[in-house]
């Protein structure tokens, strides 16, 4: 029995999500996909829209509150990954980026440093441009962290 992996997908402005979608088909995982407004998903028993109510922070709740070991949290939102991995999830960005242990507090101060550049005017502009390179890598990022998630699992059995 392999681990019961889930995609937990911070729905609002992800713009990965049907390619997460098409890898958790291929390895049929539950996928979650939690947002504050009703979003249009495809029509999958795998797949489940999660609407919670309006407010500051509230999916961020949702998704720290379900997620566990063996879970993959889909997000942006640094403050919510370095919460996932409080909680022992994996964080994938969706340019491809795991953030972990090690990574996390490099993220968060890089992040804090461009919003404090961006507040003083030194900087205006806030990422890049979304582009196919970065779905590569996140569908490439995606697939090896189940797989590794799947394979540590097997070991722990």
């Amino acid at each position: 029995m392999s681990a019961v992996i889930r995609l937990l997908i911070d729905g609002d402005a992800c713009p990965v999500k049907d390619e997460a979608y098409r890898v958790a088909g291929r390895y049929g995982l539950k996928t979650l996909v939690v947002a504050n407004r009703f979003m249009n998903i495809p029509q999958s028993p795998l797949i489940e829209r999660v609407i919670v109510p309006d407010g500051p922070d509230v999916a961020d709740d949702w998704i720290v509150e379900q997620a566990g070991p063996a879970d993959i949290v889909i997000t942006s939102d640094i403050p919510l990954a370095v919460r996932a991995l409080d909680k022992g999830a994996s964080v994938l960005r969706p340019n491809g980026e795991e953030i972990d242990e090690r990574s996390a507090g490099m993220v968060s101060a890089m992040r804090d440093l461009m919003q404090g550049l961006r507040e003083t005017g030194a900087v205006t502009t806030y990422n890049a441009a979304f582009g196919k390179s970065d779905r590569s890598r996140f569908l490439s990022a995606l697939d090896t962290l189940i797989v590794r998630i799947r394979r540590k699992a097997a070991l722990q059995r």
